[in-house]
């Protein structure tokens, strides 16, 4: 069962897609990412890129985010955020749209975020990918956490030009999961 931990929309339970499609971001993983978030979070806009039942853009409305963009690819995801977005009264905060997530951030160029959650299929190997059409497609500010799930520590491995343009911020392995937030170095050049 997956749910809202805390804030204005606390305990409501969310849908998950059945079957192996998607891996939810477990209880444990989401409330140590939240107490590490939680002075990060007021009033900021959100990106969420693999959404699948969009329970980490949520849980960020539900404690004071601004906004919220949801994407996922899969069109029965979308049916199940949208239903999430509802039943959390959240949807008013919400755009969800049904796209791959380069298509979303080719699009939309220059729009920028102050949290990016990046939690694709751990064995699709997108986060450099993901990282690097970011930040050429300037839609990560200084201040921006960029939060990353995965089973690796070394998500940038020997991507040179990701190295030289961002830090991690913070790091923390919770059992399978790792959660890395990472943040644009400060003279890093686009």
């Amino acid at each position: 069962m997956m749910r809202i931990i805390t804030g204005r929309s606390k305990g409501v339970r969310l849908e998950t897609l059945d079957g192996m499609a998607t891996r939810p971001t477990s209880e444990r993983v989401k409330e140590a990412l939240f107490s590490s978030l939680q002075f990060d979070i007021q009033d900021r806009s959100v990106l969420d890129l693999f959404s699948g039942s969009g329970q980490l853009a949520l849980e960020a409305l539900s404690r004071g985010a601004a906004h919220a963009v949801m994407i996922d690819r899969s069109k029965d995801a979308i049916k199940i955020i949208k239903q999430n977005a509802t039943k959390t009264k959240l949807a008013d905060m919400c755009e969800i749209y049904n796209c791959e997530f380069k298509e979303y951030i080719q699009k939309n160029k220059g729009k920028k975020f102050d949290i990016v959650f990046i939690d694709p299929p751990y064995a699709a190997g997108l986060y450099c990918e993901c990282l690097s059409l970011l930040l050429s497609c300037d839609m990560i500010k200084p201040s921006t956490l960029i939060v990353c799930e995965s089973e690796t520590e070394d998500l940038i491995g020997d991507d040179p030009e990701l190295k030289e343009k961002l830090d991690i911020f913070k790091q923390a392995r919770y059992g399978r999961a790792c959660i890395c937030i990472f943040k644009k170095k400060e003279n890093a050049e686009l």
